[in-house]
């Protein structure tokens, strides 16, 4: 019972950092597009690209508790969520290039990124190397390498009809009802008591 208890505030606690650290980027507009995609069997992009971001998170925490190894997770967040942001359904037979799509959607996505969201140099190698080895140039940093793992682990979970996330993409999507005013939390008339 214990067990199942810490992680669900594990699971709580990512949800909350992931929303804080890509809030811009889930309530945009933009963002939100992505729910009308399919990326791995009925997992539509916008859910991988959370729970890639999830995943992404676990090892960087795992990496600075453990090694000691400095990452940094506005980045690396920001990177996993624009991962995929190619912003068209690749499994539509007449999208042209559809065949290429595992070697040609990193540039689309991070030209994408680039033009519609405010992303550094980091963020930047983070969607254009994530599908490194099957494009042909390595990750340079270690937020790179980390997206590039999530997202592979992510892939094979979702082709296979493994849950991950789940709680990860209610929390998100709930948090983006609230902060569109889909819901309202009323806390009734509190008292303070001296």
């Amino acid at each position: 019972m214990a067990l199942h208890f810490a992680k669900r505030i594990t699971e709580y606690k990512l949800a909350k950092e992931l929303f804080t650290r890509g809030k811009d980027i889930i309530l945009s507009p933009e963002a939100q597009v992505l729910k009308t995609f399919t990326q791995h069997g009925e997992t539509t992009v916008f859910e991988h690209c959370l729970s890639v971001a999830k995943f992404s998170l676990l090892m960087a925490h795992f990496l600075e508790r453990t090694l000691k190894i400095s990452i940094d997770k506005d980045s690396l967040v920001r990177g996993a969520l624009l991962h995929d942001y190619f912003l068209y359904d690749w499994h539509d037979k007449t999208v042209p290039g559809r065949r290429v799509h595992g070697f040609t959607h990193p540039t689309t996505a991070r030209k994408n990124a680039e033009r519609d969201f405010n992303i550094n140099d980091l963020e930047k190698d983070i969607i254009s190397k994530h599908m490194f080895p099957v494009t042909p140039f390595p990750p340079m940093h270690r937020e790179s390498v980390i997206v590039n793992l999530a997202d592979k682990w992510c892939a094979l979970c979702e082709t296979f009809k493994v849950d991950v996330s789940s709680y990860i993409i209610y929390r998100v999507n709930f948090n983006i009802a609230l902060a569109e005013g889909e819901y309202s939390i009323d806390y009734g008339e509190t008292k303070a008591e001296y």
